[in-house]
């Protein structure tokens, strides 16, 4: 089956970094992670960052602009969120996720989360005061 890995979660200071990966394993054809969303205790899961399927576009939410970077590496099926200057208000667990491309071609970044059907199993965040 499809599955999405996420590492790179853990405890730091505010200000500090954090980098993401989200590896794709299974039956992955045409399948690729594009999108990064968190989600708080007692919230909503709520949009991080995205990217196309060829690496060329990305958006992001206005309270992570300027301080996380999304990025791919095709050959390696994996999807990485750089996160630096770190608040404590970033605490959450970090879920990255994946669709179905269609044959004729990739796709472009997108916001909602009904637009993916592949989920990772969560990474946690946590930054301290």
């Amino acid at each position: 089956q499809v599955q999405l890995v996420e590492s790179g979660g853990g405890l730091v200071q505010a200000g500090g970094s954090l980098r993401l990966s989200c590896a794709a394993s299974g039956p992955t054809f045409r399948i690729s992670p594009s999108g990064w969303f968190r989600q708080a205790p007692g919230k909503e899961r709520e949009f991080v960052a995205a990217i196309s399927t060829g690496g060329g576009y990305t958006v992001y939410a206005d309270s992570v602009q300027g301080r996380f970077t999304i990025s791919r590496d095709n050959a390696k099926n994996t999807a990485y969120l750089q996160m630096n200057s770190l608040k404590p208000e970033d605490t959450a667990a970090y879920y990255c996720a994946a669709y179905t491309t269609s044959p004729f071609g990739g796709g472009s970044p997108d916001r909602r989360k009904s637009r993916y059907n592949y989920w990772g199993q969560g990474t946690q965040v946590t930054v301290s005061p």
